[in-house]
């Protein structure tokens, strides 16, 4: 992990980045992914048992990216509606391939009980590159109000207008990782002319729930059948989670509408955040998958039940 000790190498300590800052940290990063080979290619093969559609378009320089979504084919609107969402950091990886991983091997099995909308990988600049921001040094899961002015942000808002209000569930699919406290946070404190303060990294799953309408028995359900593929992070000494207080085990809460964060984008009654932790030694990139398929399977049961 970065030290305290060495500044980050873009900008002044202590001054937010101008126009001049930006550009060179646009200027440091590079593709190392195809979004086209690993995730337009997996919707185009889930194409023949699901409904695709282009809900936006972005655009940085030369480079192109069709924003897309799945809907269940058999559409029923007298039947509940499941919001997931994946990739709002593109670096988290397991967030995009968990949602399509989920469609793949579960998503028909749901049939005729819910209305699937998923929009997979909603930050594909970002996800070639294995950042957070956008290339614009935004971060869409900050952004998740009209008028932001974040590309990416403003388009999911748009696809999700029309089910605003009747969602059942909203489940949106992330990753906690090494790289947010040695390159990320550290980041954006000198974006934004701020002290960078070390939180520490959970070794393991958790969930968000909202601190502002909480559900935690619905957050534990998705808790306890996460555990059975990978291990739940403990509190740290301070009884918190990435400097969250813990609510009950590996489930913190933030507030969703204040910080502009994607589960807040509908009315469901069932909305949480899934964070699989990659980096530990007792993970598989299989396994990072697999909990955000166990995730929005428990999620899907637990809210139907209830």
């Amino acid at each position: 992990m970065s030290s305290t000790a060495h500044p980050y190498p873009i900008g002044t300590p202590g001054k937010p980045w101008g126009d001049n800052e930006r550009a060179e940290w646009l200027s440091r990063q590079a593709r190392q992914r195809s979004y086209e080979q690993n995730v337009l290619a997996a919707v185009d093969r889930l194409g023949s048992r699901f409904d695709v559609e282009e809900y936006g378009r972005v655009v940085y320089g030369q480079d192109a990216y069709p924003l897309v979504a799945l809907r269940s084919r058999s559409w029923n609107n007298d039947l509940p509606v499941v919001l997931i969402t994946g990739g709002v950091h593109g670096y988290e990886t397991s967030g995009v391939h968990g949602a399509l991983q989920f469609l793949e091997q579960r998503g028909e099995a749901y049939a005729g009980r819910v209305n699937l909308l998923v929009a997979p990988c909603v930050s594909p600049w970002a996800y070639e590159r294995i950042h957070r921001w956008n290339a614009n040094a935004q971060d869409p899961n900050r952004s998740f109000r009209e008028g932001s002015g974040v590309e990416e942000s403003e388009a999911l808002l748009r696809l999700v207008a029309p089910i605003r209000e009747s969602a059942l569930l909203h489940i949106d699919l992330h990753e906690t990782t090494d790289t947010d406290e040695s390159e990320f946070r550290p980041a954006l404190a000198a974006r934004d002319g701020k002290p960078f303060e070390p939180a520490g990294i959970p070794d393991g799953f958790y969930v968000v729930d909202d601190s502002a309408d909480p559900n935690p028995d619905f957050q534990q359900a998705v808790v306890e059948a996460v555990e059975e593929v990978t291990h739940i992070a403990p509190a740290d000494d301070k009884g918190e989670l990435f400097g969250s207080p813990v609510l009950a085990r590996g489930v913190i809460a933030y507030p969703l509408t204040e910080w502009g964060l994607c589960t807040s984008i509908t009315r469901a009654p069932f909305r949480t955040t899934t964070e699989v932790y990659p980096d530990s030694q007792r993970v598989t990139p299989e396994q990072c998958n697999a909990a955000q398929v166990a995730a929005v399977c428990a999620a899907i049961d637990y809210a139907l039940a209830h």
